[in-house]
């Protein structure tokens, strides 16, 4: 079914805190919208108000047809306990809701309720046009082209990352909504996952609102961008795709600070000449004062005339101020501005890992023999659930081998961003689990350098866990900032970061001395940073 999407006059904030308002968008067939802005701009908040599932604080959202199915496929971190693939899988691509509400209905309609009839023919319509009546046959075949090679009955708690990563990429590729609003669909996937999603998405018949800090997944996907600009408390559409956004943001950034210049520079000149005009109008007098005799008639009407046309001048020039059209001067968006404290030099050898096997359960990794020196900057590249954290984990002395060695070389200090943020996940708050890993450091400090990563004070009584993906990663690139550290480890740390911090994060990375493990699947990333080593691994073979 084509449908459209048409918001008005939307607004919605946290507390007296504005995020946007008078926001208007169109989601039309084939439209690929991509939501930018700075973490807490209010990218996620929009796209649950589109489907409904928060109260809208200001405008309307209506569907045309009104019966369009309207998917929103956040991202998922935790599995739901008793959960199967299969469950998962229904409930993602909206045919196990449809399901219950057909069952619901058909028990209404056994019991001779009054419009069960009608209400049954919508929940069988809903249900087929989710995909209910062949989605487990598609979802076997899916599930196969993905390497997903479980049962569908297998309980999603007992899925590796990597296996997990490709169930939520096959109930995006299962779905058949009628409009997506797709909320970091890029975090977890591999470059495989990262192609077919692209494929995906550019095959669309359907209006698409996706939030994604890809920078490349959006270059070669989005139609339009919508940017929060939260700074500014301004709403922009620009059309054209990723790159022409970029270009004419920077062009209407420079010309918004042009116009304020000009307008600043306009105003300084009238307001010094109306000084000037009052200071001769009043040093005229007092000259005249001191040069012409009082009973001199002729010099007082002399005197009287040259101070009014001063005073006259004077009153013309600040009329002209009045009348100037005011600029708002455009406010300074708040910038990650990072870098990354470097300990002393260690040794030569930084790990080595000598004829390593670590076992997983069914998975296997190695037999590794790997030397990392000092200064190497590696990248670390494979598909889900091929190894690489398990390989950074041996080296790390933090998973014990099955049998080889590991060793760490002397005077390490390692700096890590895990892909769970693990520092920040317990109930502790986050002033506290911040302060236990630098406790040297005063409160105060601690605060202080907290805020300038955008973490205030509304954030470090609250618990750790309780933060936002991106506000931990921010915590966690924090620390590493409080501490020297000599061994950089990077597990995906672009993960929930939005554009302008990854960015800060690549410039910091530019000028770090130490040795650097990366891993991740940002293209732009591996392309902008720097590395002399690649390492590759393949279910549990390493090449590099």
């Amino acid at each position: 079914m084509s449908a459209t999407m048409i918001g008005r006059e939307l607004a919605a904030g946290h507390g007296d805190r504005v995020l946007f308002s008078g926001l208007d968008l169109v989601v039309a067939p084939g439209d690929v919208i991509g939501l930018v802005g700075v973490n807490g701009a209010g990218k996620t908040t929009l796209l649950r108000t589109l489907a409904g599932l928060v109260p809208l604080e200001g405008g309307t959202v209506t569907l045309s047809p009104p019966t369009a199915n309207v998917g929103y496929l956040p991202q998922e971190r935790e599995r739901r306990a008793g959960e199967t693939v299969r469950d998962f899988l229904a409930r993602r691509t909206g045919v196990g809701p449809a399901q219950e509400a057909m069952d619901a209905a058909a028990e209404r309609l056994g019991e001779g309720a009054a419009g069960a009839d009608d209400e049954y023919a919508v929940a069988l319509e809903r249900w087929l046009d989710l995909g209910g009546a062949d989605l487990d046959e598609r979802a076997a075949q899916v599930a196969g082209e993905l390497g997903l090679t479980v049962a569908l009955d297998h309980p999603m708690t007992a899925l590796s990352g990597g296996q997990a990563a490709r169930a939520g990429m096959a109930s995006l590729l299962l779905s058949r909504y009628d409009i997506f609003l797709l909320d970091e669909p890029t975090n977890d996937l591999d470059l495989d996952g990262l192609r077919r999603l692209e494929e995906f998405v550019r095959g669309l018949r359907a209006g698409t609102v996706l939030v994604s800090h890809d920078r490349e997944f959006l270059t070669r996907t989005v139609s339009k961008v919508l940017e929060l600009d939260l700074a500014q408390q301004q709403v922009n559409l620009f059309g054209g795709g990723y790159g022409a956004y970029l270009e004419e943001r920077e062009r209407a950034r420079r010309h918004a600070r042009e116009q304020f210049d000009e307008y600043a520079g306009k105003k300084d000149d009238l307001l010094e000449r109306a000084r000037m005009q009052r200071a001769w109008m009043e040093k005229g007098v007092r000259n005249a004062r001191r040069k012409v005799p009082d009973n001199d008639k002729i010099g007082k009407n002399l005197r009287g005339e040259s101070s009014e046309k001063q005073a006259a001048k004077a009153r013309q020039t600040e009329r002209m101020i009045e009348r100037l059209d005011v600029v708002e001067e455009p406010r300074k968006e708040w910038e990650l501005r990072m870098e990354i404290a470097a300990a002393p030099r260690a040794g030569a050898v930084v790990a080595t890992l000598r004829d390593a096997v670590v076992r997983r359960g069914s998975f296997t990794l190695g037999p590794v023999t790997l030397q990392i020196d000092w200064a190497d900057r590696v990248a670390i590249t494979g598909a889900n659930g091929s190894g690489k954290s398990t390989l950074l984990g041996a080296l790390l002395g933090r998973i014990p081998l099955s049998s080889g060695s590991a060793s760490l070389g002397s005077g390490v200090v390692v700096g890590e961003i895990d892909q769970a943020r693990g520092l920040f996940l317990g109930e502790q708050s986050l002033m506290t689990a911040f302060g236990a890993e630098v406790p040297s450091w005063a409160d105060a400090d601690v605060r202080t350098l907290l805020a300038k990563f955008g973490l205030r004070s509304a954030h470090v009584p609250r618990p750790a866990a309780s933060l936002s993906p991106g506000e931990r990663t921010r915590a966690a690139l924090a620390l590493l900032q409080a501490r020297g550290v000599n061994l950089l480890v990077l597990d995906e740390p672009t993960n929930h970061l939005d554009l302008a911090a990854i960015e800060q994060l690549e410039s910091a990375l530019s000028s770090y001395t130490g040795t650097l493990l990366l891993v991740t699947h940002d293209r732009r990333m591996l392309d902008a940073v720097d590395t002399n080593r690649h390492v590759e691994v393949t279910d549990g073979k390493v090449a590099g």
